[in-house]
């Protein structure tokens, strides 16, 4: 059986495009080129669904949600807070898989920042 390879990309709507792209790039360090392509570090890949009422991605109308592997979650939670970004307060500790926080982009969108274990 043929498998797929990896994640080839995700692909928002957003009333501004570019401005929502230099929010990427400026607050989370997303250094795509003018086609959107993003050499990620090598790293592991979560793929999961979740139940249809889940609030787990904040609002209801979200269908899916961007989960970003990290470094170190706490310099990047207060770099997005020095920022002005819309910061959840709490994160979350999962033993054996790593700590997360989360963010809504500009566009109200909540994004995950996880720093593995």
């Amino acid at each position: 059986m043929e498998r797929v390879l990896g994640i080839g990309g995700y692909f928002l709507r957003a009333a501004d495009p570019v401005a929502l792209g230099a929010w990427y790039r400026d607050r989370l360090g997303l250094d795509a080129d003018e086609n959107g392509l993003w050499r990620q570090g090598d790293g592991p890949t979560v793929f999961a669904a979740f139940e249809s009422g889940t609030d787990y991605f904040g609002s209801a109308t979200q269908q899916s949600m961007l989960n970003f592997r990290v470094g170190d979650l706490d310099a990047m939670l207060a770099q997005l807070r020095a920022a002005g970004a819309d910061v959840v307060p709490e994160t979350q500790d999962m033993k054996g898989v790593g700590r997360f926080g989360w963010v809504h982009d500009p566009e109200g969108n909540r994004i995950e920042l996880w720093q593995p274990a």
